[in-house]
């Protein structure tokens, strides 16, 4: 019932009881007359009967719908081969042979392909890491999935009631959502958040963040943007730790349209049905395992921590621990709680059982922030290479594109032709602070593969492809324009 008619039937209630009553069923006026109720007694109950039902109307959380997503796929200028990587870091001159060493070594076992994308300003010679060229970079990747979204969805810009935009490492200003808003000449009333800092979880908080608006604000659409800068962020000093980013990172971004519109259902292709984020930023051990700081050169970059895997494990349990008992069968929760009363009451020495998530989700859409994160969740999981495929295959593809990389996964699956009516989608993603957040989507219609626009369609015939634990990168395959090649030292 439209929450705008409740109100008029409710003053229609209060107006009308009194004279009906006299006009009551046989039945009823024998018990109006047994318990003594008056005319005005009737109205009473009659409008406390409608306010209920107000009340029950106004609370019902409103459906939130996914209209549409869109990826971003950069040209040929930026593909960048692995031994292309390799050699344009050791030709910036700015590495020592140990470093350049360990980054061939890192990404010969990162799992990454020969096809992925780096910013132009990081494969020239020299590179030119500027905000200028950060600005090139992210310009580039935002108007390309914005414009792409809002043509293939047919809504104007003015129909955006919500806007929220997420990168985690670059935040100018104006704003990133004031440059979209006079990009596109949005509306003066736009409801806008630019979120920074917040890592590779950072796309789940935005779509968390606009579920919440989309109760609020009526009849109206949230366009989410989620990006990476890769330019200012490439770390050029020779700090191990921080070396790890430039075998994972890079260029990406994904736009979403969500709405609340009761006729967008028809079109959506997925309704969003929970939302679950855990932050352990309350441990120093979770907040210090992923760091942006200088090393003692001066050199600015990402840090991560070699606990990392164990403060990862433990933000998963927590959040799976919430989520469980909302999607998982009920015999699942009981076997879990059996062991959980075992240790905790009787002391007794049992493993915890971990539940089979795959009873409640067909799909898995698990950040690919990095080969080992993936072979440990996996494992955890107790996941089929098949569940793992849509990961394993955006981190070939596309490298770690950070908040980005769940909706490359999730249109992997559409292009595959895997999404089915009623199937249901969980989106893993793990972010610095340290965060683990999640996502449950259900499909409201099937999705057939190869739609104009989805990143993968134009190669989705020949993946998956299988991807060796190490692949031996060969520096002679790349050439500079000028003819020379470039040689790791092993020395």
């Amino acid at each position: 019932m439209s929450r705008r008619v409740i109100p008029l039937l409710l003053a229609v209630v209060v107006f009308l009881a009194p004279r009906l009553s006299s006009k009551l069923p046989a039945s009823l006026l024998l018990l109006k007359e047994k318990l003594g109720l008056s005319p005005a007694a009737v109205a009473v109950a009659c409008w406390a009967t409608a306010a209920a039902a107000w009340a029950y109307a106004v609370s019902r959380p409103r459906p939130v719908y996914l209209v549409d997503l869109s990826g971003y796929v950069a040209g040929a200028p930026h593909e960048a081969s692995r031994a292309k990587t390799i050699a344009h870091f050791g030709r910036c001159g700015r590495f020592s042979d140990g470093s350049m060493a360990f980054q061939k070594r890192m990404l010969e076992r990162s799992g990454l392909g020969e096809r992925t994308h780096f910013p132009e300003s990081l494969i020239r010679v020299p590179v030119d890491m500027c905000l200028r060229t950060a600005r090139e970079e992210s310009h580039a990747v935002i108007f390309g999935v914005v414009d792409d979204l809002l043509r293939r969805a047919g809504v104007a810009p003015a129909e955006v009631g919500v806007l929220i935009f997420n990168s985690s490492l670059l935040s100018p200003t104006p704003s990133f959502t004031s440059l979209i808003v006079n990009r596109y000449g949005m509306r003066h009333d736009v409801v806008s958040h630019n979120l920074s800092g917040m890592g590779c979880s950072a796309g789940i908080i935005a779509i968390d963040l606009a579920k919440r608006l989309l109760q609020v604000h009526r009849d109206t659409y949230a366009l989410v943007v989620s990006t990476e800068n890769i330019t200012l962020n490439a770390y050029m000093g020779n700090n191990r730790p921080m070396l790890v980013t430039n075998t994972l990172f890079r260029v990406g971004g994904a736009a979403i349209l969500l709405s609340n519109r009761r006729a967008d259902r028809r079109r959506a292709k997925y309704q969003l049905i929970h939302t679950v984020r855990t932050h352990r930023g309350a441990h120093d051990q979770s907040f210090g395992c992923v760091t942006q700081e200088e090393d003692d050169a001066g050199c600015v970059g990402v840090s991560l921590s070699k606990e990392l895997m164990v403060v990862a494990g433990e933000a998963l349990r927590t959040n799976i621990t919430t989520l469980g008992p909302l999607v998982l069968p009920m015999s699942e929760q009981l076997r879990f709680l059996a062991t959980v009363v075992l240790n905790r009451v009787f002391r007794a020495n049992v493993r915890a059982y971990l539940p089979d998530f795959k009873l409640a989700f067909d799909h898995f859409c698990i950040h690919a922030g990095g080969r080992g994160v993936l072979d440990e969740l996996e494992r955890s999981l107790k996941l089929s290479a098949w569940h793992m495929e849509p990961s394993r295959m955006t981190l070939c593809r596309f490298g770690n594109t950070s908040s980005s990389s769940l909706w490359y996964e999730l249109a992997y699956c559409e292009a595959k032709g895997r999404i089915r009516k009623g199937d249901r989608v969980w989106q893993i993603a793990f972010g610095s602070g340290f965060k683990c957040n999640s996502a449950v989507w259900k499909a409201l219609r099937t999705v057939d593969g190869g739609e104009e626009g989805n990143p993968w369609t134009p190669e989705v015939d020949v993946l998956p492809i299988h991807v060796p634990k190490v692949s031996p990168i060969d520096e002679t395959t790349y050439r500079f324009p000028d003819g020379a090649t470039y040689k790791v030292s092993l020395g």
